[in-house]
């Protein structure tokens, strides 16, 4: 299965996404590997791994959406708008939790956000992070996400509350704490970040670590942290080809419709998983006028056979 698997991994904290894919390439003896979605160190929780031939499939993992549970502190503001940063404000904080429910339903909807400085987007082929390392901050186009879900889940500490979001793709939890911060008008930092849910995958179906070290592989599919690529992409529908039809799909060639057997399903999907007659995964077709072309294919050597 590891030839074209989907690990869904609870990521600890203290750890780069890219340090935690070497881990799990360490410890599975995979040598290719990628993630989706990624975390920054001090963050845990659901970071889907796609191993060998799957790497191919990242962009068709269906559910965008994600949810997290943050913690923040009010009265503090750090240059990377959490605790692992350098303090360049503090204030006095006056207000309490009504005010801070009240502020949290400003951001309920479809909101617009300033990315970070502190983040992985590129510009001009330099992470902005490498330049706010240099001390050099520069002008980020603002970005429409959708908040879903916003609640206040715990009061704790002094001026310590949890959150729980649910999120577009393209969210940035720190922003929206740092953005909270100075509609109370004392500012915010992150002070921990959960993941619960991304690409449709919750948080109860991730194997740590040292689950990944100790659990056979067979229980980790049984948990539903392990699981073929063609399992992850199940919003698609299937169909099966003729050999004739398969070999012609896999050499790049679109399939007649009309030569297909097609069902509703079928029919309303711009998309479906394509298989063989022995029902081997051979990738992704992609309806187009009248034909089923190519959307993505699985190589030869990261093939399996696979059940109905």
């Amino acid at each position: 299965m590891l030839a074209n698997a989907i690990l869904l991994l609870d990521k600890p904290p203290d750890i780069t996404s890219f340090g935690a894919i070497a881990r799990v390439r360490r410890i599975l003896g995979v040598k290719k590997a990628g993630h989706t979605g990624t975390l920054d160190p001090m963050a845990t929780g659901v970071l889907p791994i796609l191993l060998g031939g799957a790497t191919r499939f990242a962009d068709y993992l269906p559910g965008k959406d994600k949810a997290y549970i943050a913690s923040f502190q009010l009265g503090v503001v750090t240059d990377t708008l959490d605790c692992t940063g350098n303090v360049i404000e503090t204030h006095p904080v006056d207000v309490g939790i009504d005010d801070v429910k009240a502020a949290l339903e400003r951001f309920d909807g479809k909101i617009t956000q300033t990315p970070p400085m502190y983040s992985a987007i590129s510009k001009n082929g330099v992470r902005l992070y490498a330049l706010a390392r240099q001390g050099i901050t520069i002008e980020r186009d603002p970005r429409s996400v959708e908040i879903t879900r916003i609640a206040l889940t715990k009061a704790h500490g002094e001026h310590e509350y949890t959150i729980d979001v649910h999120c577009s793709a393209g969210t940035y939890i720190r922003s929206l704490i740092d953005d909270l911060g100075r509609a109370l008008g004392c500012g915010a930092c992150m002070t921990a970040l959960r993941r619960t849910v991304a690409n449709g995958f919750a948080i109860a179906r991730c194997a740590s670590l040292e689950q990944l070290q100790s659990l056979p592989q067979d229980d980790l599919t049984k948990m539903g942290a392990l699981m073929p690529i063609d399992d992850a992409l199940d919003d698609y529908p299937k169909i099966a080809v003729t050999q004739a039809q398969a070999k012609r799909f896999l050499n790049g060639g679109g399939l007649d419709l009309n030569r297909l057997t097609l069902n509703q399903a079928l029919a309303r999907s711009a998309y479906c998983r394509v298989y063989d007659p022995e029902f081997v995964f051979l990738g992704l077709g992609r309806f187009s006028g009248g034909e089923l072309a190519v959307a993505r294919i699985l190589p030869n050597e990261w093939r399996q056979h696979g059940t109905d």
